[in-house]
């Protein structure tokens, strides 16, 4: 399940994909549309900065903008900067790998398999779907 932080970070820039990518718009307006805390959301929209997918323009007129174009910005990398790993279980993260604690051995494990499974759709479909996709 997406946390809050995940589904309002993709929200957020799906408004923003929704303007002109390089007209400012301010996490005040995006808060009021999208039923946001405006706290929260200056909270999620600094990490996006900080990795680079947003800019901020200060002042009069000011706010954040796209920094690529929305089809350019897949799931994939939104979801793991804002939620981590994709896999639901860790022994099958590709990016966020761990031994189950619980586990003897993942070749015999009843769930190891089908986790992999489910851990493939849901890259496949992070992968091929993008910002540009949300609007």
């Amino acid at each position: 399940m997406l946390s809050k932080r995940t589904k309002y970070g993709l929200k957020a820039l799906a408004a923003l994909a929704r303007t002109n990518s390089r007209t400012p718009l301010q996490s005040s307006t995006i808060a009021r549309d999208e039923g946001i805390s405006v706290k929260f959301l200056e909270s999620i929209m600094l990490n996006l900065r900080k990795a680079g997918y947003l800019g901020a323009k200060k002042g009069k007129g000011g706010g954040y903008y796209l920094m690529q174009d929305p089809k350019d910005i897949p799931l994939t990398d939104i979801i793991r900067l804002l939620e981590g790993p994709i896999a639901l279980v860790p022994c099958v993260s590709l990016n966020y790998y761990e031994p189950c604690d619980d586990c003897r051995s993942e070749e015999s494990c009843s769930i190891h398999r089908v986790m992999l499974k489910v851990r493939d759709s849901m890259l496949d479909v992070f992968r091929t779907h993008t910002v540009a996709d949300l609007i």
